[in-house]
C-alpha cells in the first residue's frame, strides 16, 4: 500500500516516519514535506498543497490511505474533497474541524452538550470586550477565534495585558482569522488553575481510541515563563493523567464530544486533541480542542507506538476502531523543540543548520521548519526541529535528548532546558 501524509511540519515528519515502518506499506509520500523528510530515502516529498490537485494525484497514483497532519487543510475541506471521490482519508470534515478552527463554535458546542470547560464570552466589538475584562478582572484568558498556529492565546495576568491582547487580536488583527466569516473575533474565558495535559484520541465517528498520554510546554522560556508558543517540547507518558483522570477524560469529554457531534449531524472522524486542565482535586476541564495531533506531542507519542499505524488508521476510516488495541513501548519519550531566532512573533528564516546526527530508532531529530538551501539544511519556520529520545526514565530521556541538542547549531537558536521538569 502507498500512503500520503499531508503537511510539512514536525508532526507530519513523525507520522510519516512511523507509517513507513508499518508492515504492508511500500511507499510514503509527504505533501509538501520538509528537509527532514527529503533526507529520508524511504520518504518522498510531493510539492502539492491544493486539495483538488492532491486528490487528483492520489487517484492517479493508487494511494490507499491519506493522513492529514495540520489544521489548515482540514479547515479548507480536504477531507470532504477526498471523500466525495470515495478515497480513504483520515481526518475530520470541514464542518467537524470547526471544533478547532472556531473557538466560538467549540465553546458553544461544549456548553450545549455539557462538556466541562471554562466560563466564557465571545466578542467582535472591542469596546464590549474591554468592558468584560474590566468587570471580570485578571488573570483571564484571551483567545483569537480562528487558526493562529498555536499562538492565538494570551494568558493575561493583569487587566492591562488582557486589554493589549484584545486590541492586538481585534483591532490589529495581525493573527488573521482565515476560516471564520465576519472578521476578527475573540473568546475571553476564565483562568483555570491546575496542570495541563494533552489527551489525544483516534475517532471513527462512533468509537474513540486513546493514544498514549502526553504533556507539552507552551511557554517559550524555562519554568513556564515568556510568551505562549505552539509548543517548546513534550514528553509521554504524562504522570498527571492518572487512571482516574484518564477515565474522567473519556467519560466527561471525549465520548460526550463524539455523541454531541453525531447528534448535531457532524460525525467526528480523525485525530481529536483535547487540551485538558486537571485541577488539584482531580477534576477535568477542557481548555480547547484541536482536530489533529499536537505538535510537539506527536513526536514522543510516535516514538512509543509499536502498533502498525497504517492498519490502525485504515480501520478508523472504516469505523472499525472498536476492534483495535494499541501496543506501546513502556519507556519514556521526550522531545525538545529548537526554535528560530525571533520566534514566536518574528522568526528569522535562512540560517544554516549544522550538527544534525544520523537517525536512530530510539533517538530522532524530527524536522519542522526546515528547507533545503543549495544542499544545506536551513531554517524555514518558527519551530525548526524536535529532538526526541526514548529512555527508561524521564531524567534519562531528557539527558539523551539534550546531548543531541548540544551538538546542533544555527544562529539565534532558542530552546528550553527544562522539558519534562513537571515529571521529574
Amino acid at each position: 500500500m502507498k500512503v500520503l501524509v499531508i503537511g510539512g511540519g514536525g508532526r507530519e515528519h513523525a507520522l510519516a516516519w512511523k507509517l513507513k515502518q508499518s508492515e504492508g506499506v511500500e511507499q510514503v509520500f509527504v505533501a509538501p514535506g520538509n528537509a527532514g523528510t527529503a533526507r529520508d530515502v524511504q520518504l518522498t516529498n510531493l510539492p502539492i498543497t491544493d486539495k483538488v490537485a492532491l486528490r487528483e494525484w492520489v487517484q492517479a497514483n493508487g494511494i490507499g490511505l491519506t493522513v492529514v497532519g495540520p489544521e489548515a487543510p482540514l479547515a479548507a475541506g480536504v477531507v470532504d474533497e477526498f471523500r466525495a471521490h470515495g478515497l480513504a482519508i483520515f481526518g475530520p470534515t470541514q464542518k467537524a474541524a470547526q471544533l478547532e478552527s472556531s473557538k466560538a463554535f467549540s465553546k458553544a458546542f461544549m456548553q450545549r452538550h455539557g462538556i466541562p470547560t471554562a466560563e466564557y464570552q465571545a466578542f467582535t466589538d472591542p469596546v464590549q470586550a474591554h468592558a468584560y475584562v474590566d468587570a471580570k478582572g485578571a488573570p483571564i484568558v484571551v483567545k483569537a477565534d480562528g487558526l493562529a498556529a498555536g499562538k492565538g492565546v494570551v494568558v493575561a495576568m493583569s487587566p492591562a495585558e488582557a486589554h493589549e491582547a484584545i486590541d492586538f487580536m481585534l483591532l490589529d488583527n495581525t493573527l488573521g482569522v482565515a476560516h471564520n466569516e465576519g472578521g476578527a473575533r475573540v473568546v475571553i474565558e476564565e483562568f483555570l488553575e491546575g496542570e495541563e495535559a494533552s489527551f489525544i484520541v483516534l475517532c471513527d465517528g462512533v468509537n474513540a481510541l486513546a493514544l498514549a498520554t502526553s504533556q507539552d510546554h507552551k511557554r517559550l522560556l524555562d519554568a513556564d515563563q515568556g510568551p505562549n508558543t505552539g509548543g517548546m517540547g513534550a514528553y509521554s507518558p504524562a504522570p498527571v493523567v492518572t487512571p482516574a483522570v484518564h477515565q474522567r477524560a473519556m467519560d466527561e469529554v471525549i465520548l460526550p464530544t463524539l455523541r454531541g457531534m453525531a447528534a448535531d449531524g457532524i460525525p467526528y472522524t480523525g485525530f481529536l486533541y483535547a487540551g485538558l486542565m486537571i485541577t488539584p482535586d482531580g477534576r477535568v476541564k477542557t481548555l480547547e480542542f484541536n482536530c489533529r495531533m499536537g505538535d510537539p506531542e506527536t513526536q514522543p507519542i510516535m516514538m512509543r507506538l509499536k502498533s502498525n499505524l497504517a492498519q490502525v488508521l485504515l480501520s478508523a476510516t472504516r469505523a472499525e476502531l472498536d476492534r483495535v488495541t494499541l501496543d506501546w513501548d513502556p519507556r519514556v519519550a521526550l522531545g525538545v523543540v529548537l526554535a528560530a531566532a525571533g520566534y514566536p512573533l518574528n522568526p528569522r528564516k535562512g540560517d544554516p543548520i549544522t550538527g544534525l546526527p544520523a537517525d536512530e530508532v530510539d533517538r530522532m531529530v524530527f524536522h519542522a521548519g526546515t528547507a533545503d538551501a543549495n544542499g544545506q539544511v536551513a531554517v524555514s519556520g518558527g519551530r525548526v526541529l524536535c529532538v526526541t529520545a526514548l529512555a527508561d526514565t524521564v531524567a534519562a530521556a531528557q539527558k539523551r535528548a539534550y546531548s543531541v541538542v548540544n551538538g546542533i547549531q544555527f544562529d539565534g537558536m532558542q530552546c528550553r532546558r527544562d522539558i519534562g521538569f513537571r515529571a521529574l
